[in-house]
């Protein structure tokens, strides 16, 4: 596969990146997976994606210089004084590469995530 064609699956997309940067993505991926086992992967704007019910659950990527983690903006909200380290907007959140990634972070943001979106009527 050539950077230019897009990947269509988080291991392509994982297999993009230089083997620390792999590292990185294969245990986000591997602490999502712990928490929400049935949530189905995708690709979706470009980045590995986790769905739930029908909803994208949470999304990482990564940067030159950082990890992106978008577990849309009431995962943001939820952990505002836990992220307050971080780069954050609206509903993302910026893990620096030279710093170590909060996995257990992580896991708590997806958590929540999971446990919003049973919560949702249908």
């Amino acid at each position: 596969m050539d950077n230019s064609t897009p990947p269509t699956s988080i291991d392509e997309y994982i297999a993009l990146f230089p083997a620390e940067i792999q590292a990185i993505l294969q245990k986000i991926r591997t602490t999502i997976k712990e928490i929400v086992p049935d949530a189905v992967e995708a690709i979706k704007y470009q980045m590995p994606t986790f769905v739930f019910k029908k909803k994208n659950l949470v999304h990482f990527a990564a940067f030159k210089n950082h990890i992106g983690f978008y577990p849309t903006p009431s995962g943001i909200e939820q952990f505002k004084e836990a992220l307050v380290a971080y780069a954050s907007s609206k509903g993302a959140v910026q893990f620096p590469l030279d710093k170590p990634i909060p996995y257990d972070l992580i896991a708590e943001i997806t958590r929540f995530r999971v446990m919003e979106e049973q919560s949702k009527k249908k």
